[in-house]
């Protein structure tokens, strides 16, 4: 039997949400509401679907290694150089790549627990340990963090909003913290869900890197846009970072259909504007209901919601799939009386809330 890497053999494969057609099977459902994988539920951009449909046209040529157009776009979108960008088949490829890059054997990277997983993937898949300091109030504990550097250090993963509790740091917290930080230390601002917050305290971060060489934002397509299943997103970073990437990145990584599908769904402002205002006024209406109910949950800053029904996680997220309703249980996060619920249309919430309503 051939055998994998020493580091290999600690990790634990990715358990992504459970498909709908799976949950209708194994129930005898006709209809499922999938809530578990933060999609948006009203799904893309009109222009995206047909700048997508145009690149079935020469599915035999390879996509441009260099995303040039949509480099340009994004590049005079955030009115930053086009050599401080890098493209990935979704922001969590770009995670891996910065592993591979930046980590190698007895190298330290830090970030807070419970967030995303794949900040850990990175980090042991190469050989590195991750340090991982408790959030403190379901929130990144920044001063923990720097109290956990060392001489080991070489990257810091800081996801703000936080997932899965969707939490955020502000701008004045942000920026105390990156000041403490030693400049040869990397620092990953994953902001999947930047798109959907609207607190006046949430960092715009863009302008950072003009004084700080040390940081790489990293932003995707699969949430506010739409686009989850084409996979693409992208980094914005110091030249020399974004140069270190690419010797790592592969060359064809991100697909013809997700580029010209970005760039268009870059354009539709209306489309964004109109998914930003539902899924604020879906949250408000969700607090309502909650509150109504007397149900716990954390105030959150993306397009889903960490929920507290004070009960085993994995018994209501089966009795949720047995009513038609995926959601995706706190036990992966190590909260195991939450349920994290993805904000879908309103009609998708009142059947979360019929079903809730039947179990509690």
């Amino acid at each position: 039997m051939v055998n994998c890497r020493k580091e290999v053999e600690s990790l634990r494969a990715y358990v992504p949400g459970k498909p709908i057609d799976d949950v209708k099977k194994e129930f005898n459902l006709d209809k499922v509401t999938k809530l578990a994988s933060n999609e948006n539920p009203y799904g893309c951009s009109e222009k995206a679907k047909e700048a997508i449909i145009e690149t079935l046209k020469t599915p035999s040529l390879y996509p441009d290694g260099n995303c040039t157009k949509l480099r340009n776009a994004i590049a005079e979108k955030m009115n930053v150089e086009t050599n401080q960008l890098v493209f990935g088949a979704g922001s969590d490829e770009l995670l891996s790549i910065i592993g591979r890059t930046f980590i190698g054997p007895s190298d330290e990277a830090i970030t807070c627990t419970p967030s995303f997983a794949q900040y850990s993937a990175s980090v042991k898949t190469m050989g590195g340990k991750l340090i991982e300091v408790p959030l403190i109030n379901h929130t990144y504990d920044l001063d923990g963090i720097v109290d956990k550097v060392t001489d080991r250090t070489k990257v810091i993963f800081i996801a703000n909003p936080n997932n899965p509790t969707g939490t955020i740091i502000t701008e004045k917290e942000q920026l105390e913290f990156i000041k403490k930080i030693p400049s040869n230390i990397l620092i990953v601002l994953d902001e999947a869900y930047y798109e959907y917050v609207y607190d006046d305290n949430y960092p715009e971060s863009l302008p950072l890197l003009k004084e700080y060489d040390n940081l790489i934002i990293l932003r995707t397509f699969s949430k506010m846009y739409g686009l989850a299943s084409l996979r693409v997103g992208y980094g914005i970073a110091h030249p020399q970072i974004i140069d270190y990437i690419n010797r790592v990145r592969g060359p064809f990584n991100v697909t013809t259909g997700a580029q010209e599908g970005a760039l268009a769904a870059l354009s539709d402002e209306e489309f964004v504007k109109n998914t930003f205002e539902a899924n604020k006024a879906v949250k408000e209406y969700t607090y309502k209901k909650l509150d109504e109910l007397g149900i716990d949950y954390i105030e959150g800053h993306g397009n889903f919601l960490m929920i507290d029904f004070k009960k085993p996680s994995m018994d209501l997220f089966v009795e949720l799939q047995k009513k038609g309703v995926i959601v995706r249980p706190g036990f992966f996060f190590g909260m195991d009386t939450y349920q994290r619920v993805t904000l879908g249309t309103k009609e998708e919430m009142d059947t979360f809330f019929e079903a809730v309503e039947q179990l509690i």
